[in-house]
């Protein structure tokens, strides 16, 4: 069976980029490879062993296009309404958090996120299918 290990993303700012994931997601750095045209940067925590990989290609000065193919990574949490003050304090500016209702129950409640360089995140309170 497969199992799911990392999702990568490429970004301008190394340093701006992981001070993101560490503050947003508590994210740490669990590898880093630097090599002569690029740098791999290795995010994880101690709530799953699936990684968000950093792409860094050096010399690279403009900002990524992320084209209208790109939809948005997840991350659940145990308190929405909480996560969400704390983003705001940090200054991550948050979207609202929203409700998706199905057959007269509450399916999710979540908000978005953007990081530095433009990537959605979807934020997730644990319920249902989301845990």
């Amino acid at each position: 069976m497969a199992k799911a290990i990392h999702m990568m993303i490429r970004v301008l700012d190394e340093a701006r980029s992981v001070e993101f994931y560490k503050t947003a997601f508590g994210l740490d750095v669990a590898d880093r490879y630097d090599f002569d045209d690029f740098t791999l940067v290795y995010l994880r925590n101690a709530d799953a062993d699936f990684e968000v990989e950093l792409t860094v290609n050096k010399g690279r000065t403009t900002p990524y296009d992320l084209g209208d193919g790109y939809g948005h990574v997840a991350f659940c949490v145990e308190d929405l309404d909480a996560e969400h003050t704390r983003f705001q304090t940090a200054g991550l500016t948050p979207k609202d958090i929203k409700e998706f209702h199905r057959d007269g129950a509450l399916m999710a409640r979540f908000f978005f996120v953007e990081d530095p360089d433009g990537y959605k995140i979807e934020v997730l309170q644990k319920h249902g299918r989301y845990h």
